[in-house]
C-alpha cells in the first residue's frame, strides 16, 4: 500500500472534532464568544496542564506536543490575555508542581488549586473583559470517581474562585477539561455567564476549544449523558462500588430512559442538549413507515445571526404491554452541515422497526427470549434533545409481533429485584415499583457439551505455509490440520506486553508466537493500546485523540469516521494490525472512571461512534478491538466484582452497542473484560462468546481476553489466570498475556484440560481458525504476499526532548554494578549511564526492581545500548516485593558504551543494576 502520513492534515481534522464535541450549556447575554482584541483573565492551575486524556492504558499515548487552552490563546492573535494574572499563576506553579502521583492509577482526581482571593479577583477584573475559569478532572483505569470534593465535586479552593471570579467579573465562563460528567451545582450557586464542557481532546484539544471560545467555530456539541442534579438522583448509585457484587436493580432504565420516564424534575442538562451561538428552528417535513422502516424528514434552517451546525435526534415512545418501557428511547440522529444565516436543510433518518422491539426475558408476551413488537402505538418524535422534540408520526403494531428469535444465555443465578415502571396511555407514570428478575433455567455444562465442534484429524507437516492460505492454494482447514496439539494450544496464548516480535513497546501479540508456528511462515499480529491513540512504551511518538465522549458528543459520524482514517495510516505506519478500542461500555453512572474512554449513556449512539470508528480504520486495513465485553461499568474490584443484571438489561443496554459495532462496523477483534457477569468471568463466559457472539451475532473475528485477566469453571475453583481451558471451550480464543507462549510461562491448564478431555482438538482448531482468519485480514498477513507499504510522512511536528539525566559513569571488569544516585524513575524520565568495559562480549543487565502498586498495573522500562532500543522491561505491581528482570543479553560492541533507561510510566522503584558478562564473543 502507497500512502502519505500528514501529521498537519491528522491534527486538523483532530482539532474539528474537538471543537464539534465541545458542549454549551449556558451563555447568558451572550458571554461567548470573545470578541476581537478583548483581554482575557485565565484562572485555574489546570491552564498549564491540561488533561489530554484520562490515566491508564487508554491514555498513556506520548505524545509529541499537547496545547493547552492557556496555550491557544496565546496563539489567538486578536485576543489579549491578561498576563500579570498569568505570572501571578506561574510564579505559584513553582512551588506547587503538578503531582503525577508515584504509580499505576496514583495520579490524584484534581491538582491542588492555587487561592484565588477578593483582591486578585478585583485586581484582573479592572483591566480585563471576560474571566475564563478552567476546572480539570481526570480518572481512569483502576481509578473510579467519587462522590467527594476533588472528584465529582469541587474543592473548597474552586469553590472559593468560582465565587470570588464571579462576584467580581461581569462575564465569566467556566471550561470544563474533564473526562465525566461533574456535579454542576456550582452554576446555580455562583451563576456563571457561560458553561461549557470541553472534554479531554488529546494533543489537539486546546486549539478546538480556543476555537469555539472565540467563535470560529460555533458550538455544536450535545451531551451524550444526563446531568442530574445531585449523583443520588441516578438510580444505579445506590447499587454503584461494591468490591464484590453489583446489581443492576435500575434494569434497561439507564439515563435518560429513568429520567425521562420517572424523574423529569431531577435533570439539570438533558440527555442531547448543547446551546449554539446561533438560534435553528426545525420542521418535520415527512414521516413515512413500512413494516420494514421508519424514515423522518426533518427541515432545520439557521434563523440565527452566524453561521453553525445542528444535531437532530429521533426518538421513539413505545406501546406499554406486558413489558414495561422507557417512554423515551434514541432511534437516530443526523447532523447539518455548516449553515449560514437563512440557510435550510432538510435532514433525513432511518431506522428499521425492528429497533423499537423489546427483549423478553421472562415470556411474559408468550414468548420468552424473543425481541417483541407489542402491539400499540409507538410514537416517534424528532428534535434537538430529548426534551426538545416535535411529533413526527405513529407507528402502529397491529399484533404482538417476534422481531428476533434467540436463546436463553448469560441469565443471573442470584435472585434480586429490578426496577419497573408502570406508565400510562397519557405517558405518566402511574407508579414505580419492582419485580423478580428471572433467573437461569438451563444447565450450563449441558449446553457446551451438546455443541463441541468436530476438528479435522492431525496430518502432520504437509508443507503448507501461510503464504499458501493467502493465495489459495490450501484451505484453512488443511493449514490448520498440520499443526499438532502443541501448536495450537501455543496459538492461545498471546504474548507481551512490549513483545519483542513485533512493534516495540507495543501491548502485545499474537499468531505465530513460537519458532515452530513460525516454521509455517504465520505471520505474528501486534496490538496496541488505546482508545485515546497508540501507546508506545518505549517512548516512540504518536497522535493523541480526543477522549470517546468528546467525540460521541460531535454527534458527527462522518468527522469521526475521518478522524479514524488518519489513526488507520497511522497505525499501519507503525506495523500494528490493531488498535485496543474504542472502549464501548455504557456509562451506567457518572463515578466509573474509565467513562472518558466510552461514549454515552445511551447504546445506540454508542454503537454507531464505534461502527465509524471502525470502517474508518478498516480502510488503511487496520482494525480496533472492540472492548471490554461486556459490562465493564466500574473499575474498583474491576477484576473481581461481579456484574449481576438481568438478560432484557444485557440484551438492551450493555450488549447492544458491541451487536452494532459487529454488524455494521464489521468488527473482528474483541476483548473481555476482566471481571464476570452472573458469577462467570468474561473470559471463560460461553453464553456471552459463543451463543450470544458467534451463534446468534454470526461473529466470525477473534476474541481475545484482557491483560493478565481471571477465568472460572462455574461451581469450580476461584477464578484465576491460569483456568484457560474453559477460555477455550467458550471460544474466547487468545490468553492476554504470557511472556513465553512456548514455555507456558503462565502455568495456565490448556494442555492438562485437553488431556482431560474438558476441551477437544476440535475446540483448539475452531479457535486457531478465528485467529488465522484476523491474521489473513490484517497488514502482517497482507504483506506476506504484497510486501511492504511505501510511506510518505509529511509535517512531522518537531519535539520538544526531555533532556536526559546523566548518571555517574562506571568502569566494569567481567561485572559490577551501575551507580543509581539520582536515579529518575517517572513517568517520561531518560537515564543514562556511562560504562567503560575493556572486554567485548556479550553482558546482562539484572535489575532488581519493585512497584508499591497492585498486580493489575502495568509499568515499563526501555533499555537502549548505545542509542539503539534492545529491549522494554514490563512489570505489574509487585506490592512492594522485590522481583529480578534481566535486561537480555547484549553485544557491546565497542570499550565505552552508552546504556539509556526510559520509564513511560511512574512506579518502578530500581534496587540495583548488575551488570554480568555472559561469554566472550565468538
Amino acid at each position: 500500500m502507497k500512502y502519505t502520513f500528514d501529521w498537519k492534515e491528522y491534527a486538523r481534522v483532530s482539532r474539528q472534532a474537538v471543537a464539534e464535541g465541545c458542549v454549551l450549556l449556558q451563555n447568558e447575554n451572550q458571554a461567548l464568544p470573545i470578541k476581537d482584541q478583548e483581554k482575557v483573565s485565565v484562572f485555574g492551575r489546570i491552564q498549564f496542564d491540561y488533561y489530554k486524556s484520562g490515566t491508564g492504558s487508554g491514555g498513556m499515548v506520548n505524545a509529541p506536543y499537547v496545547v493547552s487552552i492557556l496555550d491557544a490563546l496565546k496563539e489567538h492573535d486578536k485576543i489579549i490575555v491578561n498576563q500579570e494574572l498569568t505570572a501571578v499563576y506561574e510564579e505559584w506553579t513553582k512551588d506547587h508542581p503538578f503531582n503525577k502521583g508515584k504509580g499505576w492509577a496514583s495520579e490524584p482526581w484534581c491538582q491542588e488549586e492555587m487561592e484565588v482571593s477578593v483582591e486578585l479577583a478585583q485586581k484582573a477584573a479592572a483591566n480585563s473583559d471576560v474571566a475564563l475559569v478552567i476546572i480539570g478532572r481526570t480518572a481512569g483505569e483502576d481509578q473510579d470517581n467519587s462522590a467527594t470534593q476533588g472528584s465529582y465535586l469541587l474543592t473548597d479552593a474552586e469553590e472559593m474562585m468560582l465565587k470570588n471570579v464571579c462576584d467580581t467579573f461581569n462575564r465569566v465562563v467556566v471550561v470544563l477539561n474533564v473526562g465525566n460528567i461533574i456535579d454542576m451545582s456550582f452554576v446555580t450557586k455562583y451563576k456563571p455567564q457561560a458553561v461549557l464542557y470541553a472534554w479531554q481532546g488529546g494533543i489537539e484539544g486546546g486549539h478546538g476549544v480556543v476555537d469555539v471560545l472565540t467563535g470560529v467555530v460555533t458550538p455544536c456539541g450535545k451531551l451524550t449523558d444526563t446531568i442530574a442534579y445531585d449523583i443520588a438522583d441516578y438510580p444505579s448509585t445506590a447499587d454503584f462500588g461494591d468490591e464484590k457484587r453489583n446489581y443492576y436493580k435500575e434494569d434497561i432504565y439507564v439515563g435518560y430512559r429513568y429520567f425521562e420516564t420517572a424523574a423529569k424534575d431531577k435533570v439539570q442538562y438533558p440527555f442531547g442538549y448543547g446551546l449554539s451561538y446561533t438560534t435553528f428552528s426545525y420542521d418535520i417535513k415527512d414521516f413515512k413507515a413500512t413494516t420494514k422502516t421508519v424514515t423522518v424528514d426533518v427541515a432545520v434552517k439557521n434563523i440565527g445571526k452566524v453561521s453553525g451546525k445542528e444535531s437532530i435526534q429521533v426518538y421513539y415512545n413505545p406501546a406499554q404491554g406486558k413489558l414495561s418501557k422507557p417512554v423515551r428511547n434514541l432511534a437516530g440522529f443526523a447532523k447539518t452541515k455548516v449553515l449560514a444565516p437563512g440557510e435550510e436543510e432538510i435532514l433525513t433518518v432511518e431506522y428499521p422497526v425492528e429497533q423499537m422491539a423489546s427483549f423478553d426475558d421472562s415470556g411474559v408476551t408468550g414468548h420468552p427470549f424473543c425481541f417483541v413488537l407489542e402491539a400499540g402505538e409507538y410514537t416517534v418524535y424528532a428534535g434537538s434533545s430529548v426534551r426538545d422534540t416535535k411529533k413526527a408520526g405513529v407507528v402502529t403494531i397491529k399484533e404482538t409481533t417476534v422481531t428476533e428469535q434467540l436463546h436463553e444465555a448469560c441469565a443471573p443465578v442470584l435472585p434480586f429485584e429490578r426496577m419497573k415502571i408502570e406508565v400510562g396511555a397519557d405517558g405518566n407514570v402511574i407508579r414505580t415499583l419492582t419485580e423478580a428478575v428471572p433467573l437461569r433455567t438451563e444447565n450450563l455444562q449441558d449446553k457446551i457439551e451438546k455443541n463441541r465442534p468436530e476438528g479435522h484429524a492431525y496430518t502432520g507437516n504437509q508443507g503448507y505455509t501461510f503464504k499458501d492460505v493467502m493465495e489459495k492454494k490450501v484451505s484453512d482447514e488443511d493449514f490448520l490440520a498440520q499443526l499438532s496439539d502443541e501448536d495450537l494450544i501455543a496459538m492461545s496464548r498471546g504474548e507481551g506486553m512490549c513483545s519483542a516480535k513485533v512493534t516495540p513497546g507495543i501491548a502485545g501479540s499474537f499468531g505465530g508466537v513460537t519458532e515452530s508456528l513460525q516454521a509455517y511462515g504465520m505471520p505474528i499480529g501486534g496490538c496496541s493500546d488505546g482508545p485515546s491513540g497508540i501507546r508506545m512504551d518505549c517512548g516512540t511518538k504518536a497522535f493523541a485523540l480526543p477522549n470517546g465522549t468528546s467525540l460521541a458528543c460531535s454527534y458527527n459520524l462522518s468527522l469521526v469516521e475521518e478522524l479514524y482514517e488518519w489513526e488507520g495510516m497511522e497505525l499501519r505506519k507503525n506495523k500494528i494490525d490493531t488498535l485496543l478500542g474504542p472502549g464501548m461500555n455504557i456509562h451506567r453512572n457518572p463515578l466509573n472512571g474509565r467513562n472518558f474512554e466510552y461514549f454515552s449513556e445511551d447504546p445506540y449512539l454508542t454503537g454507531k461512534m464505534a461502527a465509524a470508528m471502525l470502517i474508518g480504520m478498516s480502510k488503511y486495513g487496520v482494525t480496533g478491538t472492540i472492548k471490554h465485553f461486556a459490562a465493564n461499568n466500574q473499575e474498583l474490584q474491576r477484576h473481581n466484582a461481579d456484574s449481576v443484571v438481568s438478560q432484557r438489561a444485557l440484551r438492551e443496554i450493555y450488549l447492544k452497542g458491541f451487536e452494532m459495532a459487529v454488524k455494521e462496523g464489521h468488527a473482528y477483534s474483541i476483548m473481555t473484560t476482566y471481571g464476570p457477569i452472573n458469577g462467570i468471568w468474561t473470559g471463560g463466559n460461553y453464553d456471552l462468546n459463543t451463543v450470544i457472539l458467534r451463534n446468534e451475532w454470526n461473529y466470525d473475528g477473534l476474541v481475545m481476553t484482557d491483560w493478565w485477566a481471571k477465568m472460572n469453571e462455574e461451581g469450580g475453583p476461584e477464578a484465576s489466570i491460569t483456568q484457560t481451558t474453559c477460555m477455550v471451550r467458550a471460544q474466547n480464543d487468545v490468553y492476554m498475556v504470557t511472556g513465553s507462549a512456548g514455555d507456558n510461562t503462565n502455568q495456565d491448564d490448556t494442555e492438562e484440560g485437553l488431556a482431560q478431555g474438558r476441551i477437544t482438538r476440535g475446540e483448539l482448531l475452531r479457535n486457531a481458525a478465528n485467529i488465522l482468519s484476523v491474521l489473513k485480514k490484517s497488514p502482517v498477513g497482507t504483506r506476506v504476499v504484497e510486501g511492504e507499504d511505501d510511506v510518505t510522512e509529511k509535517n512531522r511536528p518537531a519535539t520538544e526532548e526531555k533532556s536526559k539525566n546523566i548518571m555517574a559513569a562506571v568502569s566494569i571488569e567481567k561485572e559490577g554494578f551501575l551507580d543509581l544516585t539520582g536515579l529518575d524513575t517517572t513517568a517520561g524520565s531518560d537515564n543514562q549511564f556511562s560504562l567503560h568495559i575493556p572486554e567485548k562480549g556479550i553482558y546482562d543487565l539484572v535489575f532488581k526492581m519493585k512497584s508499591d502498586s497492585s498486580e493489575l498495573a502495568q509499568m515499563s522500562m526501555s533499555i537502549s545500548s548505545n542509542n539503539m532500543l534492545i529491549h522494554t522491561i514490563t512489570i505489574n505491581g509487585t506490592n512492594g516485593e522485590w522481583i529480578t528482570r534481566n535486561g537480555e543479553f547484549q553485544v557491546f560492541v565497542s570499550v565505552d558504551n552508552y546504556i539509556d533507561l526510559y520509564f513511560a510510566q511512574s512506579g518502578i522503584q530500581i534496587g540495583e543494576i548488575k551488570v554480568v558478562k555472559v561469554r566472550d564473543l565468538g
